[in-house]
């Protein structure tokens, strides 16, 4: 079987172009993979439930009757020590779970404001 004299030209530049538009795409065009995707879903999920659990760990706080002697343990405390100590209190604890969420306990932090600025 015979081809036309222009078949190799016209595929080798369609090859060319879709690289070409593959390469643009995913570099400035906005395009993702679908891992990317749902890996930045992921994040933003757990970005807004920890962001709208901040009032209850607030309302934990305010309304736990050892609350003064805590929060002065956690203003004697910096940086990573300070968030494992306001996960100790319980204060940043999901309702229906056991175990102490890091992020729920940098988010109170932060609401609690503790250093005052």
């Amino acid at each position: 079987m015979t081809f036309p004299e222009w078949t190799k030209p016209f595929l080798f530049g369609a090859a060319v172009g879709a690289i070409a538009i593959s390469i643009v795409g995913f570099s400035w065009g906005g395009w993702i993979t679908s891992g990317t995707a749902q890996t930045r879903a992921a994040d933003m999920a757990t970005e807004e439930v920890t962001l709208a659990m901040v009032p209850v760990c607030v309302d934990a706080s305010a309304t736990d009757p050892r609350r003064m002697g805590k929060l002065a343990v956690l203003q004697d405390l910096s940086g990573y020590e300070r968030r494992n100590a306001m996960m100790d209190t319980g204060w940043a604890t999901h309702p229906g779970t056991d175990k102490p969420d890091r992020f729920l306990a940098e988010a109170c932090l932060a609401e609690l404001d503790l250093d005052g600025s």
